[in-house]
């Protein structure tokens, strides 16, 4: 049996028939609203007849090659046997779009497979924006209603095994490529279902790719390096968008391949390349409203898999005292993020996670805590040219009185704004020579003497 006769399946009614039902072209004078109307009607009833003499339950034993040319070679037979007005160029864009619709995101397919893109935002069906090199614009990409963005959510959903109704209207999830899924639905989304998509390359960023974009200098990912090696606590602060995870992957490569590293996410972003790797992901409640676990549940039972290292692609919750408690209690060298503006908020920001577990601490205790375990906050913003850059790296110095006391070591200094709109500014050390300087010592290891001069 052939490979055209294992996968479609005869159907009584002809193919001209099913492409004709409500057919409308774009030609003929009509405005341009009209004719993207009849493309999408078109490309809606392509998918249809394709759809129908198709035996989908003989896909899963074809090689994706051949599934594809074979979709294309019979979207042609139908487009020639309906005899569509559309000139080479369209009906090659039709079949793209319908294969997009059988085996991707439909018209999200194009915007996934530019590599510039690194956010793509969904308002509603005819409103859809993307960040590129940290700008945001609109495109001209659209679904066809709100049925079919809810059809491309689902599919997202159900391919991590979460799911998305009336009774469960927001969810996290991530596509294949690690990009993280945010989808939130009516009755809370007012006009609509609302999709957002922070993507992340298939390759991360190294330090040196972020030291040629500008993002740290040579002599900063010099000591990131040796604070890494020498086991330091690290906390990177900073805004949505600011790069925090992008900095964390790029930190985490400098861990020894031969410890062990157990990572704990809300959304699985993390790309550590070291071959002892053990990645954790919470999970969200079920139908019943039971089996959650969070993150808080998942420090806990890292503790008991013999750790050498504990890397948390986010704090936001209770999590935050086990955290802390970890760093305190041998397992040191530990990386995180946390949302905050700056290395001050981060660390007030840690108290009220504390806070939130219902612990009864006194506000020295819990800042007692996090002055000895964190050794450095290292703080990303997204400057107003879309660049990102670390804007400051501040050392915890200890306590007085009540009070947490740093020292900040490095800083991004502004000097204003270009015609273009371009940020200007300089990398500058303060001066201040870090306590850690000491512990690096123990390490074999000198800061470049660089950090002490002004």
């Amino acid at each position: 049996m052939s490979l055209r006769e294992r996968l479609i399946r005869e159907t009584q009614q002809p193919a001209a028939a099913m492409l004709a039902r409500g057919a409308t072209t774009n030609g003929g004078g009509g405005d341009e609203q009209n004719g993207a109307q009849s493309f999408q009607e078109m490309k809606s009833r392509l998918h249809r007849a394709i759809i129908n003499r198709m035996d989908l339950t003989k896909l899963a034993q074809l090689e994706p090659e051949q599934v594809h040319a074979e979709v294309a070679r019979l979207a042609e037979g139908l487009l020639a046997a309906e005899n569509a007005p559309l000139s080479v160029a369209e009906r090659e864009r039709l079949v793209e779009e319908v294969r997009h619709e059988l085996f991707g995101l439909g018209p999200l397919e194009p915007l996934l497979a530019d590599p510039a893109v690194s956010d793509i935002l969904v308002n509603d069906p005819q409103n859809i924006y993307i960040e590129r090199r940290g700008k945001i614009e609109r495109t001209e990409v659209a679904f066809k209603d709100s049925e079919h963005l809810m059809r491309v959510i689902e599919r997202i959903v159900s391919s991590v095994g979460r799911r998305i109704d009336e009774s469960s209207p927001m969810v996290d999830a991530r596509l294949k490529d690690g990009s993280r899924v945010n989808a939130i639905i009516p009755p809370l989304a007012l006009d609509g279902p609302v999709l957002s998509i922070r993507r992340f390359g298939a390759d991360p960023l190294r330090i040196d790719k972020l030291i040629e974009l500008g993002a740290i200098t040579k002599d900063m990912a010099e000591m990131f390096e040796m604070c890494v090696h020498a086991r330091l606590n690290v906390l990177i602060s900073g805004g949505t968008g600011a790069g925090k995870t992008t900095l964390l992957n790029a930190l985490s490569a400098f861990i020894p391949e031969n410890q062990r590293i157990i990572t704990i996410e809300d959304s699985a972003e993390l790309q550590l390349q070291q071959p002892h790797v053990v990645r954790l992901e919470t999970r969200p409640p079920n139908i019943e409203g039971r089996g959650e676990v969070t993150q808080r549940d998942l420090v806990k039972n890292a503790l008991r898999m013999r750790p050498d290292r504990i890397v948390i692609g986010e704090v936001r919750g209770g999590e935050a005292i086990d955290m802390l408690q970890a760093m305190n209690t041998g397992h040191d060298g530990s990386l995180t993020t946390v949302h905050a503006n700056t290395p001050r908020d981060a660390l007030t920001r840690l108290e009220t996670m504390i806070q939130m577990t219902g612990m009864r601490l006194s506000d020295r205790a819990m800042r007692q805590q996090i002055a000895s375990a964190i050794n450095l906050v290292v703080q990303a913003a997204r400057l107003s040219d879309g660049t990102r850059r670390v804007t400051s790296i501040s050392e915890i110095t200890g306590m007085e009185g009540e009070t947490i006391t740093t020292q900040e070591i490095f800083q991004f200094e502004r000097k204003g704004v270009e015609k273009d709109g371009r940020v200007i500014g300089r990398f500058r050390p303060t001066g201040v020579r870090p306590r850690f300087a000491e512990r690096l010592k123990q390490y074999g290891m000198t800061l470049p003497r660089v950090f002490f001069e002004e």
